[in-house]
């Protein structure tokens, strides 16, 4: 939506104060005066860049001055703007979204790659001080893929590599899945152009070949939820290009994919969410082990829906996914939207809320702590956060998550130094482990502790897959050796 103006930022959120929908006008006014004598690759006027970035921030609903940094993200980077102006004119909060968001000078670093570094750790490590720059700069790099087609192709392959293995990690990481399958898609299409349009093409077909299950499903299941009283929105998901891609890469054909299509069952409550399980079980027949209960066991990015797979009409597989109207503002856009939901006292709460419960964001301190080379902390990160992970179930049932390859030890010190320095063992599917198993999906994990334990581990180094335990067991290897 290029041609967006700033009356149609302002008509989605038309709800917030008379004193915010100033504020927004104002850094648009700033925004549009900056960069009047400024183009794009495009030769349309640099405005429509920040506009854009701007609508997508206002389309989830984030906060004022969230919005008026997005107008405002290019202007200390690219205009004879200073912070000190804008802190005059906006205020601290919008200023320090702002300088979040900017790139570190050229003249700052010897060369471009040492650069390019540094400003990748940037946008890394801005989820530690406020998360809502890295929303800032996800709705900046999606609406840049969105018009990637103006840029030279060698430029066109290093943004969306770049999109593929940092963007889309991160958007994962904090539960924003639709701005996370369009910058997959996006990536994908420059990457991989012809893979792309086979897919597309062959995705096409089969939503020729479902449309009357699916239209008939809708139809069935809106009868019958209304018949019971239950106010819905039922909507048909496609599953993205790069989605089916991967499944692809996985031996399966195009028509084995059971969520290549889903239903989306959004309700006003939780309690409707159970008895419109127990409806869609009536009228369709569930496959057996498709069935997950991800609002009693939210995935570590708060994601939370009910996902059943039932034979559909010409026993076509329909993956039926059921939540509330909140859950699925969540799981489309991340915490910006639980922030939205739950208003002001949620804003100071979510950042300390990061720190104690996810453990992505507990692992990025800890590498941040310990590599001061940002060439080495990047690649720590893509390593260890943003590759493959091992998702299983503590004792008391909730789910964790840690780098594939993972081992009990690595598990123990992703709860505590204590937990990690006292570990004897531990109990594994109901079976005595030691502290080097390495942890599978799905595992139920319980470990064994031992105060009295003061055991060498510094063996078991080149298996430990965290920094968090590789640090712990080095320091400890260190004090015992200056002891001797």
């Amino acid at each position: 939506m290029d041609n967006v103006s700033i009356n149609d930022i302002l008509n989605l959120v038309n709800d917030y104060s008379e004193e915010e929908l100033n504020k927004i006008k104002k850094a648009y006014e700033y925004a549009s005066n900056l960069h009047s004598h400024q183009f794009r690759d495009s030769n349309e006027p640099y405005i429509i860049h920040p506009l854009n970035v701007a609508y997508i921030l206002a389309s989830i609903h984030a906060d004022s001055d969230t919005i008026c940094a997005g107008l405002l993200h290019d202007t200390l980077e690219d205009t004879v703007y200073t912070k000190e102006e804008m802190c005059n004119d906006f205020g601290e909060s919008i200023t320090l979204l702002v300088d979040g968001v900017t790139k570190i000078s050229k003249m700052s670093y010897s060369s471009k790659e040492e650069r390019n570094y540094a400003n990748t750790r940037k946008i890394i490590t801005s989820i530690t001080k406020d998360i809502r720059i890295i929303i800032i700069k996800l709705a900046d790099r999606l609406h840049n893929m969105r018009t990637l087609q103006y840029k030279e192709p060698k430029k066109q392959k290093e943004n969306a590599l770049e999109t593929m293995e940092i963007f889309v990690p991160i958007a994962y990481f904090i539960g924003a899945y639709k701005i996370k399958n369009e910058l997959e898609d996006l990536s994908f299409y420059y990457l991989n152009k012809d893979k792309y349009c086979e897919i597309s093409d062959k995705r096409k077909k089969m939503e020729l070949s479902y449309r009357d299950c699916l239209v008939q499903m809708r139809e069935k299941l809106t009868t019958i939820l209304a018949d019971n009283n239950v106010p819905c929105d039922i909507r048909v998901r496609t599953k993205n290009v790069y989605g089916i891609y991967k499944r692809l890469v996985k031996s399966e054909s195009i028509g084995d994919i059971h969520d290549l299509f889903s239903m989306k069952i959004i309700v006003d409550e939780l309690f409707n969410c159970y008895k419109t399980l127990c409806l869609v079980h009536q009228c369709y027949n569930p496959v057996n082990g498709k069935f997950k209960d991800f609002i009693c066991n939210p995935k570590t990015n708060r994601y939370q829906s009910l996902h059943t797979t039932v034979f559909g009409p010409e026993e076509r597989l329909v993956q039926t996914q059921i939540r509330t109207y909140d859950m699925d503002r969540i799981n489309n856009y991340g915490l910006t939207a639980y922030w939205d939901i739950n208003k002001d006292e949620a804003r100071i709460a979510m950042q300390e809320d990061l720190s104690r419960k996810y453990q992505f964001f507990k692992s990025l301190v800890e590498i941040d702590s310990v590599f001061a080379d940002n060439r080495a902390f990047v690649h720590r990160v893509k390593n260890e956060i943003f590759n493959k992970q091992v998702y299983f179930y503590d004792a008391l049932g909730n789910t964790i998550e840690l780098p594939e390859g993972s081992t009990l030890l690595d598990y123990a010190y992703s709860l505590s130094d204590y937990s990690g320095d006292n570990l004897q063992s531990g109990i594994v599917n109901g079976k005595s482990v030691g502290a080097n198993y390495v942890i599978q999906n799905k595992d139920r994990v319980r470990i064994l502790l031992n105060n009295s334990l003061h055991q060498d581990r510094s063996g078991l180094i080149g298996e430990l897959a965290t920094t968090k335990a590789r640090e712990r067991v080095l320091e400890l290897r260190n004090k015992n050796t200056n002891k001797k």
